[in-house]
């Protein structure tokens, strides 16, 4: 929607009142770095930014993905000849390695790196131009005004929702629920209702070391999480949720407060004001996850400006499925993207959606207008008096 109806070619901006008219130019060759969490929708979304702003575009897919990216890739490259365009026009790296990788990031005109923090910083260092993404660790408030059953029923929903797209291992996808002692029970039970998991005790301790090592850093297979813990969920069952005596806290030692990237939820309780909210959505993304992405369920604006005033992200989804809000959809106005700046949060040079515009490059044209310069009052107020006792 949002490429088809851009300019990309010639003119794209005309600003009249400032005599500036701006043409668009490709940036010319583009290294992808594929993450495996994303390794189809990452080719794919960005073949189509590429191609609309004439760019050819090479993907490095991550080496436990590489057989579905590429195909993926040679999926798109099928369509291409078919439509009548040249299919190296994307391109996939069938056996990718570490070298092969930095190789083609310093031979491209452009970088675009998606995944983890060692990738991005990589794509950094590579000498050319690069945009990155930032780790993730969404977390959602559900304040006291989710106070009815419909209210309710529609938060469980888009949490579902949320958390099972392509089994939570989106760094979009909720991974923390911080909920008003308020409404907590209601919404639990909600959350029941469309699948949740509840693990006690016990089996949180059982998750947890399966999850993650002994640090605190993610332990690759996650998948069949209670399968590989040691016990049975019903297979009804879409996603676990941690809660009660199963959270530790919150902090780099209470590892259920860190990303999670699977089909894992931690529900937080937060007891009177929504600044008590607000304090524990900072202490989460002190744990990780700044620049990303956070959301709300709330029908209060005051709440919702608060959060918007003081969360360290680039992006607040209010009402709506978080990892399909942050990355455009159909039902909001975010720049559909595959590719999430986090800004200097997140150790990235932006903090929006990387879109067509990051695709291309720009030539502003400027004709010349009447001087416009702030008077003396202006620059100088108190200062500006003639009389002064320069002394």
């Amino acid at each position: 929607r949002d490429c088809l109806r851009q300019k990309s070619v010639g003119v794209i901006e005309e600003i009249p009142e400032k005599g500036i008219v701006k043409y668009a130019k490709p940036v010319g060759v583009i290294a992808s770095l594929v993450p495996t969490t994303n390794p189809c929708l990452t080719p794919a979304g960005q073949v189509i930014y590429a191609i609309k702003a004439r760019d050819v575009i090479i993907c490095s897919p991550h080496p436990r993905a590489k057989k579905v990216t590429n195909k993926c890739i040679n999926i798109i490259r099928e369509t291409l000849v078919r439509e009548g365009a040249p299919a190296d026009i994307i391109q996939g790296i069938e056996e990718p390695s570490i070298s092969l990788t930095q190789e083609l990031m310093k031979r491209c005109n452009l970088v675009i790196a998606t995944g983890g923090r060692p990738m991005v910083k990589s794509a950094y260092s590579s000498g050319v131009p690069a945009y990155g993404s930032g780790a993730g660790n969404a977390t959602v408030i559900i304040d006291n005004t989710c106070n009815t059953p419909e209210y309710q029923a529609e938060a469980a929903m888009n949490t579902r929702i949320s958390k099972c797209s392509d089994f939570g291992s989106g760094c979009s996808c909720d991974g923390n629920l911080i909920i008003s002692e308020e409404v907590y029970d209601g919404f639990v039970e909600a959350l029941v209702k469309e699948g949740a998991y509840l693990a006690n005790e016990e089996e949180a301790e059982k998750l947890k070391n399966v999850m993650w090592d002994e640090t605190g850093h993610r332990l690759p297979n996650t998948v069949a999480m209670a399968q590989a813990a040691g016990f049975e969920i019903p297979a009804d069952r879409k996603f676990i949720a941690v809660t009660g005596g199963g959270i530790e806290g919150v902090g780099k030692e209470h590892f259920f407060s860190s990303e999670k990237l699977t089909t894992l939820l931690t529900l937080f309780k937060y007891k009177g004001e929504f600044q008590n909210a607000l304090d524990m959505m900072q202490a989460i993304f002190n744990v990780g996850g700044k620049g990303h992405s956070c959301g709300i369920y709330s029908w209060d604006d005051d709440h919702i400006n608060r959060l918007g005033m003081c969360a360290p992200v680039s992006r607040i989804m209010v009402r709506q499925p978080n990892n399909r809000g942050n990355s455009g959809s159909s039902t909001n106005g975010m720049p559909p993207t595959s590719s999430m700046g986090c800004g200097t949060w997140g150790g990235n040079i932006v903090s929006e959606n990387i879109t067509l515009k990051h695709y291309m490059n720009t030539t502003w044209v400027a004709r010349p207008l009447p001087e416009d310069m702030p008077s003396n009052e202006e620059l100088f107020g108190e200062f500006n008096k003639p009389d002064m006792d320069m002394e």
